[in-house]
């Protein structure tokens, strides 16, 4: 009789566990989706939008581009240099550019072959940029930089950094203190061109 009672009260404490005002206990998945929901709560790491500058070209720009189609793949308003007398070589430059020297786009032959940048603001492949040292530049590039001087700075270098692939360069010009003071990235020859279209 004893067992008999016995046996009752085990089935009446099990039933009541998974009774509705008892509910059962939890089961692993609810855990499982509590960590997963836990996980999708965390921010993902802010998406880099891609680079503008680069060995090959700017944003949508590629070197070699003539200059309908560069025109058409930059979608804004351009200022544009006179030419030289005899030469074919002009420069273009965006809108918001405040100082010439700030920011241009270089054509020769009615082709895009190079882009000029002397402020801060903007990022040359692999990370440098204005204000940078000599040392920082190293840093980045390592042995591929090549030191020239400058042509007319004394003291001051030129850092030219030729693309891993293609024939494009980029080229750092620094001050007599070793500070980037503006950089390019362009074809041979008219990466080359001190003056500019000069």
């Amino acid at each position: 009789m004893m067992r008999v009672g016995l046996a009752l009260a085990c089935a009446t404490v099990l039933a009541a566990c998974s009774s509705p005002d008892h509910p059962a206990a939890p089961t692993a998945a609810p855990a499982a989706m509590a960590s997963s929901a836990v996980a999708s709560a965390v921010p993902a790491a802010p998406v880099q939008p891609a680079a503008l500058a680069r060995y090959d070209g700017y944003g949508d720009m590629h070197f070699g581009m003539d200059e309908a189609t560069f025109d058409r793949a930059w979608a804004g308003e351009l200022k544009v240099t006179t030419p030289a007398a005899g030469s074919s070589c002009i420069s273009k430059r965006p809108q918001w550019v405040k100082a010439p020297t700030d920011f241009a786009f270089m054509f020769e032959g009615g082709h895009f072959v190079r882009y000029d940048v002397g402020t801060a603001k903007e990022i040359a492949p692999g990370g440098g940029k204005v204000g940078m040292s000599e040392a920082q530049i190293g840093s980045l590039y390592g042995d591929r930089v090549v030191e020239q001087p400058h042509k007319y700075v004394a003291g001051a270098k030129n850092l030219r950094i030729a693309a891993a692939q293609g024939n494009a360069v980029l080229l750092f010009e620094t001050d007599a203190t070793g500070k980037v003071t503006r950089w390019r990235v362009g074809v041979p020859p008219q990466v080359d061109y001190v003056e500019g279209c000069g």
